[in-house]
């Protein structure tokens, strides 16, 4: 069984002191391609050098997040121009809108999205995006340009039915992580999941964040890490009710494709 992480922060410092172990124990755990998340300036160099040292399992993204959207400014935009133009980076994001959080103030959002937006037709790459409590300006932005884009992902979704029925129409992939093991606020994904066509669901572990609540026994690290994977991905086999072989092969073929990654041999 291969799994690939299409959404990881390895860039976060918590995995500096161990990043080879996390890498291994990823690998022990069938997670054998993983997208790093740049979500900032400084992370999007950091995850393509990433991506760089370790060519054969990691690739990466470049953008900046709506948290830092202040960041987007004309000469970071020409940064990012310069990123995308490497083979190693493979969307552009993570971008979008966040308005559960407001650390930028929304008019700064909505521009920092739109100017990625341009990034992603002008590099004909596919984006990554995120969104939280933001699903109508989201959605009437991203259906404004939806026809000159190529693929989109609208990663760590844990909105509403009518939230995913738009990104649906809007032949968007939509990207579970293990927020949908939380009793606390992830329950209303467990039946929406089965609204997701199986050629459009990939999975993540967004880490370090939102580790699986429902691990047993409960690891004593609150770290998230990609080795997680797995868990994610047979709990929502689950709410699937189908294998977790057959979720791992529809997932891992539907990442290689969006990010054009190599199959494994």
């Amino acid at each position: 069984m291969q799994l690939v992480d299409i959404g990881a922060n390895l860039t976060h410092e918590s995995f500096q002191e161990d990043f080879d172990q996390v890498l291994s124990d990823a690998c022990l755990n069938n997670v054998q391609q993983l997208i790093v998340t740049g979500a900032s300036r400084q992370s999007s160099h950091d995850a393509l050098a990433l991506a760089a040292k370790f060519p054969n399992q990691l690739w990466a993204t470049a953008g900046i997040h709506p948290h830092h959207a202040e960041e987007t400014t004309a000469d970071v935009i020409e940064e990012l121009r310069q990123l995308l133009a490497h083979e190693k980076i493979k969307a552009v994001g993570e971008t979008g809108l966040d308005y559960f959080r407001d650390f930028s103030p929304r008019e700064t959002q909505r521009q920092s999205f739109e100017a990625h937006i341009e990034l992603a037709i002008e590099s004909g790459l596919p984006m990554f995006l995120h969104e939280r409590d933001a699903h109508k300006d989201f959605a009437e932005i991203l259906r404004s340009h939806r026809q000159q884009l190529n693929a989109v992902v609208v990663h760590c979704f844990t909105g509403d039915k009518d939230a995913l029925h738009d990104y649906i129409d809007l032949d968007c992939h939509i990207g579970i992580t293990g927020w949908i093991c939380d009793e606390r606020r992830g329950t209303h994904l467990i039946p929406l999941v089965a609204d997701i066509p199986l050629d459009r669901i990939m999975i993540e572990t967004d880490a370090p964040y939102l580790m699986p609540r429902n691990i047993k026994p409960k690891p004593k690290s609150r770290r998230n890490e990609p080795k997680n994977l797995p868990h994610i991905c047979a709990f929502l086999a689950e709410c699937l009710n189908t294998s977790a072989e057959a979720l791992a092969a529809s997932t891992t073929i539907n990442a290689q494709r969006f990010f054009d990654l190599e199959p494994l041999q």
